[in-house]
């Protein structure tokens, strides 16, 4: 299936999955049969609801996505919402949602549907399919929290026993190489379908490459605290094939509906941005900057300045082409609200209406429509990302991996552009561009880690939590925090999520127990493992 095409039984699935995660899932024991596992429910659509919720889930997109990690790396500024990322206000609820909602709905479903599927040959693909969604989920949960509940998470918290212990993160990755690798190489194309699938749509070729691909991202994670095994793990993962044409993407197609808390058939993240009678969501200048600095093709495209349309933001009027004649590309500044650094008002002429008052709020460059619409695509894992994180690895450890560094690099550029097409409405950058593009960023000598992470930290655009852990991983790039006088609860850039405070409470002595063994304090500031 190509990256671009819908699945046709996608959306019916969905909304009966919208229907089921809010009328069973709560009633989800049998405790005369399993404390931990429904007697009736389909390990296909326990991984498809899964699928839907990671990227539909507007409540942990918008908190996790949204208010945190897009405004902690500075590519989301300006609105109110943004001071808990942007400007380190701790908020404890923000910080807790994921936990919260992942716990007891995607990692109970996905730890049953391995279970559930384990010694059922005819469903050996559906099983390992399974096992690769599981560690997906808890990847995104470690690496934003650290130490977390992992071999008892599903009976710790769901067999009448609420404490379950911690797994330390290095234990937690060992398996996650280890589910990885199996779980691959048992996939197979002459057994089982996988119909409900929503990433593949059954692709057995594709999902042993995004298990794949998703171990090469995993191992690149430990370049600071374990570098030999990132390097031994991350030459396993291509070895076994990684994503090598755009075809490969992982990508959630979305259905034109407006997000809501109940309903994960629009894009969870699109809706946190677009809700509202108007945006109020700009771009860091930190980004802007970064873009316009590199000569970078996509800048024209994906900022834009807009004439507000209440509550109707796929019908704003674009004015870009006048206003950045007047004040080129302008974001929101580092530690700024969308008021702050006032501009004073200028007008412009308008086709179709005429002379127009440009003011301050619409002086702030936004999100362009196509970025943000209801139906955009969530793009998990990307050719982008993979071939830049080849080109980090060929970098450090001198290795030729179907091509040298400069050779990833180059084709890490041009996966990122071309992505963009991906979108309804996205741009197609033409070959000239690129080729510019290229021709202008070329590695250079002792700044080749920077400039590799720099255009990974464009790539991962519109996925908030894997460009903060990439930041966290690889130090680019070098960002000032965003202080503000008033607000600011750290002169620091966190780098984990605190626990919920029901840990504290439920779950005290292996709460104490992870804090010990992660420094002593439950702290934003403080680094989880692998960020050592």
């Amino acid at each position: 299936m190509k990256p671009g095409k819908i699945i046709t039984s996608r959306y019916p699935i969905l909304l009966c999955l919208c229907l089921l995660y809010f009328t069973g899932c709560n009633n989800f024991g049998d405790m005369n049969i399993n404390p931990t596992q429904s007697s009736n429910m389909d390990p296909a659509l326990q991984l498809a609801l899964v699928q839907g919720r990671f990227s539909g889930d507007l409540e942990s997109n918008e908190r996790v996505g949204t208010f945190m990690c897009m405004p902690m790396v500075q590519q989301l500024g300006g609105a109110w919402a943004c001071q808990y990322g942007g400007f380190y206000v701790k908020q404890q609820q923000y910080m807790s949602i994921l936990w919260e909602l992942n716990y007891p709905n995607d990692v109970l479903n996905m730890v049953d549907a391995v279970t559930r599927t384990k010694e059922d040959p005819a469903r050996s693909n559906l099983h390992n399919i399974c096992r690769i969604m599981k560690v997906y989920i808890f990847a995104r949960l470690t690496d934003l929290y650290g130490d977390i509940p992992y071999s008892e998470a599903s009976s710790g918290f769901f067999a009448g026993k609420i404490r379950p212990k911690y797994d330390k993160q290095a234990d937690i990755y060992a398996d996650f190489f280890k589910e990885l690798t199996e779980a691959s190489t048992a996939l197979d194309p002459a057994k089982d379908a996988v119909s409900q699938d929503q990433f593949y749509n059954g692709d057995i070729a594709r999902w042993k490459k995004f298990a794949n691909s998703l171990h090469l991202r995993l191992a690149m994670r430990l370049v600071k605290i374990a570098p030999e095994t990132a390097r031994e793990e991350a030459q396993k993962a291509f070895q076994r094939g990684v994503f090598t044409t755009q075809e490969d993407v992982c990508i959630m197609r979305h259905e034109n509906i407006q997000n809501n808390y109940q309903d994960i058939r629009g894009n969870g993240l699109s809706a946190s941005i677009n809700q509202g009678e108007v945006i109020a969501y700009r771009f860091s200048q930190t980004f802007i900057d970064a873009l316009r600095n590199t000569n970078d093709p996509r800048l024209e495209h994906i900022a834009k300045y807009y004439i507000d349309n209440p509550y109707r933001f796929m019908e704003r009027t674009d004015i870009s082409p006048q206003v950045r004649a007047v004040v080129g590309y302008q974001g929101c500044n580092n530690g700024d609200f969308v008021w702050d650094d006032w501009k004073e008002t200028f007008t412009v002429d308008v086709p179709g209406i005429g002379a127009y008052a440009v003011g301050n709020n619409a002086q702030k460059i936004q999100l362009a429509n196509f970025l943000i619409a209801n139906n955009a695509p969530f793009l998990h894992l990307t050719l982008a990302e993979v071939e830049l994180l080849l080109a980090e690895a060929c970098f450090r450890w001198g290795l030729d991996l179907n091509g040298d560094f400069a050779a990833h690099y180059n084709r890490g550029i041009e996966a990122a552009i071309r992505q963009l097409a991906l979108y309804n409405g996205g741009p197609v950058i033409g070959d000239d561009r690129i080729t510019q593009y290229k021709a202008d960023n070329v590695l250079a000598p002792g700044r080749e880690l920077a400039m590799i992470n720099h255009q990974l930290w464009v790539a991962l655009f519109m996925n908030g939590p894997e460009a903060y852990a990439n930041w966290r991983r690889s130090g680019y790039p070098e960002l000032t925090p965003g202080y503000k006088p008033g607000y600011s609860s750290t002169t620091k850039i966190p780098r984990r999520f605190e626990y919920p405070l029901t840990e504290k409470e439920q779950n005290n002595e292996n709460y104490t127990k992870a804090l010990e063994d992660m420094g002593g304090a439950d702290d934003w500031t403080a680094r989880v493992w692998w960020d050592k």
